[in-house]
């Protein structure tokens, strides 16, 4: 008997093996999926409770943002990518205003605090602008003691 993998599939918009992206409607409603996503993705990569949480609340603050400034109608595209010790989010959705968020919001200062890293950025194609918000989460490594002996 020989070994048969099955043929790849080309990755769609230069996704990388272990990258997981949901695209759904821009809108409040799906908020709930993306959450369960993220937490999912979150404990299989080993990350905490607490860091769990926070991924929870940052993703759903992101993606409530974009939803907010989403043209009516349109998709929003969430990709998770998670590497050795830190988990990657970035969502994208077409928008009707070329400004970014608000670095002063409330919304912007839970995102600052909840991750070690939040961007967003603003590029246009003419009729819309794509407005992207990036953030990570670091693992947190326990050194033990005397676990290594």
């Amino acid at each position: 008997m020989t070994d048969w993998e099955p043929p790849g599939l080309p990755a769609p918009d230069g996704l990388r093996p272990g990258d997981i992206e949901l695209r759904l409607t821009a809108d409040l409603m799906n908020l709930p999926i993306v959450r369960s996503v993220v937490a999912t993705i979150a404990t299989r990569a080993d990350f905490d409770l607490d860091a769990i949480a926070d991924l929870k609340l940052a993703v759903d603050e992101a993606c409530s943002t974009l939803i907010t400034r989403a043209v009516p109608g349109t998709a929003m595209n969430c990709r998770f990518t998670v590497s050795d010790d830190e988990l990657c989010f970035v969502g994208t959705v077409d928008s009707a205003t070329g400004t970014e968020p608000s670095t002063r919001s409330f919304g912007w200062r839970v995102l600052t605090t909840l991750t070690d890293m939040v961007d967003s950025r603003v590029s246009s194609n003419g009729q819309h602008h794509r407005l992207n918000i990036e953030l990570a989460k670091r693992r947190v490594s326990v050194e033990v003691p005397g676990a290594r002996a």
